[in-house]
């Protein structure tokens, strides 16, 4: 009898033990960097008011923002956008036009790249032989 009353209370120590363990990893899964579906769902969300707004500011329409950031929240977006359009119509403010080409790796604006694409390649010049 006292053996079996030894077991079941060892048995129930080892049982909350796991369970203060595993309150204790789920706890820590924040310190770990592991995040909630809550957490990415809304950085998703004010990413995506970011970039809308960020659009709104320099002038974009709402499909050149969608065209640019295809991997972002259009609902969020388009929050972002509509919000920054109100704040500017209030308060009166012009947008800034980007000073940066939104490809970035050519630095050439896109009207010149077609410009370049529509004209026929450029033929090199002769060699001269020097006597």
């Amino acid at each position: 009898m006292f053996l079996t009353s030894f077991l079941m209370t060892d048995l129930s120590r080892r049982a909350n033990w796991a369970l203060v363990a595993a309150a204790a990893l789920l706890a820590g899964c924040d310190q770990l960097g592991i995040e909630s579906p809550e957490k990415v769902a809304a950085a998703r969300v004010a990413e995506g008011n970011a970039i809308g707004g960020a659009c709104r500011h320099a002038g974009r329409a709402i499909e050149d923002c969608y065209a640019l950031n295809k991997r972002a929240d259009k609902a969020a977006v388009f929050a972002g956008w509509r919000d920054m359009n109100d704040y500017m119509r209030e308060n009166k403010i012009d947008p800034v036009p980007p000073q940066l080409n939104p490809q970035g790796a050519s630095g050439k604006s896109p009207e010149s790249e077609a410009a370049s694409e529509d004209a026929p390649p450029a033929k090199p010049a002769k060699a001269t032989k020097a006597h």
